[in-house]
């Protein structure tokens, strides 16, 4: 799919950029023969000021269901918290058609496929990486979620990496005056660590809303 421009805007449900995770997608197709197992689309609507930019899709969550954090433990804090700030109309995800609707946000991945392991190399990240670039350019304000998608929002940018460092909560104005935000990964793991509290997440969100408002 290209958007307007000429630019691609996301991966064909086919695409073969990555052997690694072309294979990966096959073998869960053919155990799980419900599930997505292909590139996941973002969601939400394109002219969203916040663009939301996870890692990648989960195992049984987005790999399954076809959309960003929906039917994992990610999602259920992600959704909570976007419905507690005002960018969903409900608090929980469970399917692809539950009906959910974000509000002036867009979600998508730094990766558009089930990695092994949870773990993308460098290279399926760049690969991936002109997709997210083309869904850079319309919000004003950007999360990521982790420093994998840190560092492929300023790869899309062009900008060079030692002059954004990531950090959870550091707020970063960029040189077109947008801003990114970072948060760390609301994974189980990092929540059940405490590197992430339900708190810790929550401010950054906050001050999310608030740089909309303002």
């Amino acid at each position: 799919m290209r958007s307007p421009d000429g630019r691609m805007a996301a991966p064909a449900p086919d695409c073969p950029h990555c052997p690694r995770l072309v294979d990966l997608r096959r073998e869960v197709a053919g155990r799980y023969p419900d599930y997505h197992a292909a590139p996941v689309p973002a969601f939400g609507a394109t002219d969203a000021r916040l663009l939301i930019v996870g890692l990648a899709p989960g195992m049984h969550g987005a790999n399954a269901t076809g959309r960003p954090f929906t039917g994992d433990y990610a999602g259920e804090l992600l959704y909570r918290t976007l419905h507690d700030f005002g960018f969903a109309d409900r608090p929980q995800s469970r399917h692809r058609n539950d009906g959910l609707t974000l509000l002036d946000c867009r979600i998508t991945n730094a990766v558009k496929c089930l990695p092994p392991g949870n773990k993308p190399t460098g290279g399926e990240v760049n690969a991936c990486n002109p997709f997210l670039a083309a869904e850079l350019r319309a919000p004003t304000l950007l999360l990521a979620l982790g420093g994998v998608a840190h560092r492929a929002v300023v790869r899309a940018l062009a900008l060079r990496q030692k002059d954004w460092p990531f950090g959870h909560a550091a707020e970063h104005r960029l040189p077109d005056d947008r801003v990114l935000l970072d948060s760390y990964h609301c994974s189980r793991y990092n929540t059940q660590t405490r590197r992430l509290t339900e708190p810790m997440f929550r401010a950054v969100f906050a001050r999310a809303r608030a740089i909309l408002e303002s």
